[in-house]
């Protein structure tokens, strides 16, 4: 997939009328921003705002306009059959609208790869290659979630979980029990629990076993704490559970495996 010309956020009034009857020559991406309607192939569409749309080349299209304004950011770029067969790999449509719901990440996206495209600053190239990837990506799992989730709120539960998990795996003695870490990200408890294994790939228990037992061997390794005191700071409260899950996930008791260092 390669880039040609991009456009973000630009702006129509209500007599804007797009008119391609033998296609627009090249791929194009829209993501509409506006109500719209939209004809391909002879097809007629009433596209909703914040809405995906994926034209070939030679496919006749028509969009203009729903209301006073057309809003859209739009990328015309030229794709190989590795790179058309990509858009099937990832379940993204082509020639038929798909509603995003919320298209603020995608479009944030398209931001960025406008700026790249058009600099002139070192591996501008190279950062446009893999934003282009990182938009496919993005497209491709905003439409199979299906979770209509504003972007504002979805960063600021993204940033909030992965907060947590960093406190998991570099401070585990701060972890709270799964009702007041649920309780942390206004989320209950079977919620956050989902949640946090979409995202890591891992429950929450495991991920809290391994960031205590990780911090448990940096402490072995390179300092003279007893495993009484590491216990306590691996977030333990007693010496028999952490020398039980150590070994259950080392094969090694905590004296053993500062011995072998």
């Amino acid at each position: 997939m390669k880039l040609g010309t991009i456009g973000y956020n630009y702006s129509h009034d209500s007599e804007f009328v797009m008119d391609r009857p033998n296609g627009p020559g090249s791929w194009l991406m829209l993501v509409v921003k506006t109500p719209a309607l939209f004809e391909l192939m002879g097809k007629k569409h009433s596209v909703r705002e914040n809405s995906l749309v994926i034209i070939s080349p030679d496919t006749p299209c028509r969009y203009r306009a729903a209301g006073d304004t057309y809003t859209d950011d739009w990328i015309y770029f030229s794709a190989d059959e590795a790179a058309v067969g990509r858009f099937d790999e990832l379940d993204i449509p082509i020639n038929e609208p798909v509603y995003l719901g919320d298209a603020e990440a995608i479009s944030h996206i398209i931001h960025i790869l406008a700026y790249e495209h058009y600099s002139a600053e070192p591996f501008h190239s190279e950062i446009e290659e893999h934003y282009t990837e990182i938009l496919l990506l993005t497209i491709s799992r905003v439409i199979r979630s299906g979770a209509h989730i504003s972007s504002k709120m979805f960063i600021e539960k993204n940033h909030r979980m992965t907060q947590l998990r960093t406190v998991i795996h570099t401070e585990p003695e701060r972890v709270m029990s799964i009702d007041d870490m649920a309780a942390s990200v206004n989320m209950s408890r079977s919620g956050f629990q989902h949640l946090y294994k979409k995202m890591f790939g891992v429950s929450v228990i495991n991920d809290v076993i391994s960031g205590r037992v990780e911090r448990a061997k940096r402490l072995l390794s390179s300092t003279d704490l007893t495993v009484a005191e590491i216990a306590l700071k691996c977030g333990y409260s007693t010496e028999y559970n952490f020398m039980r899950q150590f070994k259950s996930r080392t094969g090694k008791t905590p004296t053993g495996y500062r011995k072998q260092i």
